[in-house]
């Protein structure tokens, strides 16, 4: 059975505590973390739980003049794609720092896409009651209406579908597709976007087979998706999706990015640098994360035979 692949995250921030906190609940599958072990150290003194456990494997990335966990996430991603690992769960990284020392992507997708060399990738959060895929991530609010593409929208769709179905083994996703503006635009009274953008792609991925339910408001497709209504809530843009996720499943829900030829899960919360040192930070989601790599794994390894 092959590894997970854990990298922590910034290692100033919360990862290395719930990551050496979910290992000592994890005994699914081996794991192999790489990351800054002096952070692991760190965090294993103060909260007094042991580095080594049967399970799991250390290693530091190779020495780079990159941030050691860019360097970790690199590294990571070259393991997987030489077949010495079943999945990559990541946890949290802190954007601003990284920019600001010349790191060029808004996050973990957009650099996995790029190491993978494979575009269009797209961030979905499983695991609560909840089921979110965002059509636009991290770009200002008033970017999004020009990036409501009927192209951009349609492959999002099918890139949600085929992994509903393939991964998580749904034979036929209900996907609940949200408008841009108030009540959907309301007829084009309050927004054009649904008429222009989102109704022609859902027509789209209709006539494909696709399962696709839209464009209603974001709030009728949350209600919907909490009373057994859909699958998956296709958000327009990231607080649209993420808001109401993060008000009913914070701490079950995982970051897991569609479109990618590895399997990538993550934490659904950032790097909470006001926790640090203090034992206060829940590594609920990390256990999530693992479960659900695990999940996508054991599935891909059985339909291989």
């Amino acid at each position: 059975m092959q590894p997970l692949i854990l990298t922590p995250g910034d290692p100033i921030g919360v990862g290395p505590e719930v990551t050496l906190k979910a290992l000592h609940r994890w005994r699914e599958r081996p794991v192999r973390v790489l990351g800054d072990l002096e952070a692991l150290q760190a965090a294993s003194e103060q909260l007094g739980l042991s580095l080594h456990l049967p399970h799991v494997t250390l290693q530091a990335p190779a020495p780079t003049d990159e941030p050691v966990e860019v360097a970790a996430i690199r590294e990571a991603v070259t393991a997987l794609q030489a077949g010495r690992g079943a999945a990559l769960v990541t946890g949290p990284i802190h954007k601003g720092r990284l920019i600001a020392r010349g790191f060029q992507y808004t996050g973990h997708t957009d650099f996995l896409a790029a190491l993978c060399e494979r575009e269009g990738q797209v961030m979905a959060f499983v695991g609560g009651e909840l089921r979110v895929a965002l059509v636009t991530v991290h770009v200002p609010l008033r970017r999004v209406p020009d990036l409501l593409t009927p192209g951009h929208i349609l492959h999002v769709l099918q890139t949600c579908h085929t992994a509903l179905q393939r991964d998580l083994g749904i034979e036929r996703p209900r996907l609940l597709v949200c408008g841009l503006n108030p009540h959907a635009g309301d007829g084009g009274a309050l927004g054009t976007e649904e008429i222009t953008a989102i109704s022609p792609a859902v027509d789209q991925a209709r006539a494909r087979g696709i399962e696709a339910i839209g464009p209603i408001s974001a709030e009728a497709a949350f209600m919907k998706a909490r009373q057994d209504g859909g699958d998956m809530v296709i958000a327009m843009y990231h607080d649209q999706g993420l808001a109401p996720l993060k008000a009913i499943d914070f701490g079950r829900s995982v970051n897991w990015t569609l479109g990618l030829p590895i399997i990538r899960t993550s934490v659904d919360h950032g790097t909470a640098d006001d926790l640090v040192g203090r034992n206060l930070a829940d590594e609920a989601s990390m256990v999530a994360a693992l479960t659900h790599a695990h999940r996508l794994a054991t599935q891909r390894e059985r339909a291989q035979g």
